[in-house]
């Protein structure tokens, strides 16, 4: 119980802080009290308080987060993690906003593609939002099959330029012709009236989508009903000297306070003076701050005595906490016997992985699924967060759909469109290389190595948040009817802003053969979007060799890690034939020698000297005569000295 006593020591600490802050730190109180007293007007909004703030509202009077950017008579500008959107409504009554997107507002071609999301600890979708999935850069063939046209044109890369919309799930052999996809949130009513034609793709976007905001309310109810005004202290803490850990605090006639207590006490006195005030506080400091001690003592006894026999735990609770607060936009939830019913009692397993098995199964409506039963002993929750919360937020052909997922206490699972072409591992590794190729082609293996790269693109600069992959490889690479790439697995995911290039990590994640040195040792670097472009770069190695990287060696008997990669990169210094299995033509040489360039670039150990995934995208779509011989890397792998959290071991199609 020694940490436990210890926080209960610093709990009274921090309490004894509080009755002693400086005369100076109240005595402004009043003057902040004054200032945060009236609500005041931005642009077309009117009435404001707290947690808004912006023009000459002072930062304390809001929530750092909720800035409004003033334009005379017109919508407030807001931004949200480099998301710029304009205010519509503000409901204040019952803490709602209407918001749109202001890339999007009277201009369905925006400069960067990419998916709404906001940050769900500050805001939750309303029930009146649903999702659309805009598509752009559509051939012309693309646009002839669907039923409902946008009547505009968005040119992408010189690609196709028409523009549809469709629902969250629609057929891949429809949106293969298109160069992007983007999801936004939108009013029900919009979509309704969107799919009625009584709105145009415009129309309906710039009614723009509800969402709740959750800034503070419990605390700024209680503020309020003691007669104190909301507000924030993080920057006049500092000012002061002070640090509030929560940020919000309560402004007073008479005082101040941060987090707890949350109200103005003996706000309608008036008359006592700080002496008498003093007084109080001296006497009553010290019996609070025994009784804060006791309570906390007993509280932590009887939590560790509740730990024995409570079977919810609190990563459940934080599960359902994060369900919640996806509302609307998260995947539809199924409960766990409509996960036996829809495929078979589990009958059909499609494979094994370290979080469990893969099952194959049939919605309600007769889609195929893939459903990945989730082992209850392995991890926090942590795995199952990460999936819901990284696909959840992607839009892409190249990236597998999340289709609905299962939360009932210890039974969790995941439900995927079902690829029926397994993963891409069976197709390089199994029975040779020769007899994979016969059935791919050098060209079908190509085509997948771009499709892959598409998907970590848009992962790294398609999204609003970025998304870290750091387990690609060929086990979690699908594969459609068509041989389409599809990037599945997020259970290592990590969500970063797209302004962080470097991210910080605890340990180690991936698996063996593919993680970027940086990730297992920062000596090599800091960890970013550059070790998943590693990974990538030893997929498209096996890719062309046919066989894993660290395999053992040929001839002598001893192992030698990343083999194929150094025995290959001789072949380019020497300028000697490539010597891969099998007769090639000169195209197919060609195609092979190009992969095999890529993949040493993405392969480099210091991270600066790898690609993005953009120019990885360029190079493969370029011509060969551009591509230089990259330096050679340090060729080793950490398989016999590091510990690394593997997401799986064992054949599985998910």
């Amino acid at each position: 119980m020694g940490p436990q006593f210890l926080q209960s020591s610093i709990l009274y600490t921090i309490f004894l802080m509080l009755i002693i802050v400086p005369a100076s730190y109240c005595a402004d109180a009043s003057q902040q009290f004054t200032n945060c007293s009236s609500p005041y007007n931005c642009g077309s909004m009117q009435g404001l308080r707290y947690p808004f703030w912006g023009g000459d509202r002072p930062t304390y009077c809001g929530r750092q987060e909720f800035q409004l950017y003033c334009q005379d008579h017109h919508y407030p500008i807001v931004e949200f993690d480099s998301q710029k959107f304009r205010v519509l409504r503000i409901n204040q009554s019952i803490h709602t906003m209407t918001i749109a997107r202001d890339d999007l507002w009277n201009d369905t071609c925006p400069e960067k593609f990419y998916s709404t999301a906001l940050d769900s600890s500050l805001f939750k979708y309303a029930e009146t939002v649903t999702k659309l999935n805009i598509f752009y850069g559509c051939t012309s063939q693309v646009m002839a099959t669907v039923q409902v046209q946008s009547n505009i044109t968005c040119p992408i890369n010189g690609s196709g330029s028409g523009v549809f919309f469709a629902d969250q799930i629609i057929s891949d052999s429809v949106v293969k012709g298109c160069n992007i996809s983007i999801l936004v949130p939108l009013l029900r009513k919009a979509y309704n009236g969107l799919w009625d034609g009584k709105l145009t793709l415009q129309q309906a976007l710039n009614q723009g989508f509800d969402v709740e905001y959750v800034a503070d309310l419990v605390n700024c109810l209680a503020c309020e009903s003691s007669g104190g005004i909301c507000g924030s202290g993080d920057h006049y803490f500092w000012e002061k000297g002070y640090k509030s850990a929560e940020g919000f605090l309560c402004f007073c006639p008479d005082q101040n306070y941060p987090q707890v207590p949350l109200e103005c006490s003996n706000y309608s006195a008036g008359t006592s003076t700080s002496s008498n005030m003093r007084l109080k506080w001296a006497i009553g400091a010290p019996v609070a701050g025994m009784g804060i001690l006791l309570t906390s003592i007993l509280i932590c006894y009887f939590r560790f005595k509740a730990s024995l026999y409570k079977k919810k735990t609190n990563d459940d609770q934080n599960i359902e906490a994060f369900i919640k607060q996806y509302g609307s936009l998260a995947p539809k939830r199924y409960s766990y016997s409509d996960v036996k019913k829809m495929t078979n009692f589990l009958k059909d397993k499609l494979g094994q992985g370290g979080y469990g098995g893969v099952y194959k199964g049939k919605l309600f409506d007769g889609r195929l699924v893939a459903v990945k039963i989730l082992n209850a002993s392995k991890g926090n929750g942590e795995e199952f967060i990460n999936e819901v919360a990284s696909i959840s937020r992607t839009s892409h052909v190249n990236i597998v759909a999340l289709l609905g997922f299962c939360f009932e206490g210890s039974k969790r699972a995941l439900i995927y469109e079902f690829m029926p072409n397994g993963s891409l591992e069976k197709f390089i590794y199994s029975e040779g290389p020769l007899k994979a190729r016969g059935k791919l082609g050098w060209d079908k293996l190509y085509q997948i190595a771009i499709g892959i790269a598409r998907g970590l693109e848009y992962l790294h600069s398609g999204c609003s948040t970025r998304i870290l992959h750091f387990d690609i490889k060929p086990h979690n690479i699908l594969l459609d009817e068509d041989f389409c790439p599809k990037i599945s697995d997020f259970g290592l995911a990590k969500l970063c802003n797209r302004k962080e290039s470097i991210v910080s990590m605890l340990e180690a994640r991936g698996t063996i053969g593919y993680i970027a040195p940086e990730v297992f040792s920062r000596t090599f670097g800091g960890v970013s979007h550059k070790s998943d472009v590693y990974s990538y770069g030893m997929m498209i190695l096996e890719m062309v060799g046919g066989r894993k990287n660290i395999d053992v060696g040929v001839g002598d008997g001893h192992t030698s890690e990343i083999y194929f990669p150094h025995w290959i990169y001789k072949r380019l210094e020497l300028d000697e034939e490539l010597g891969l299995q099998g007769e090639m033509n000169k195209e197919e040489n060609e195609i092979a020698r190009k992969m095999i360039l890529v993949g040493l670039w993405c392969i480099q150990t210091d991270p600066s000297q790898r690609p993005a995934i953009s120019t990885v995208m360029d190079m493969l779509e370029g011509s060969i005569e551009a591509l230089e011989i990259p330096p050679k890397p340090f060729l080793c792998s950490p398989s016999r000295s590091v510990a690394v959290a593997d997401s799986s071991t064992t054949s599985v199609i998910l």
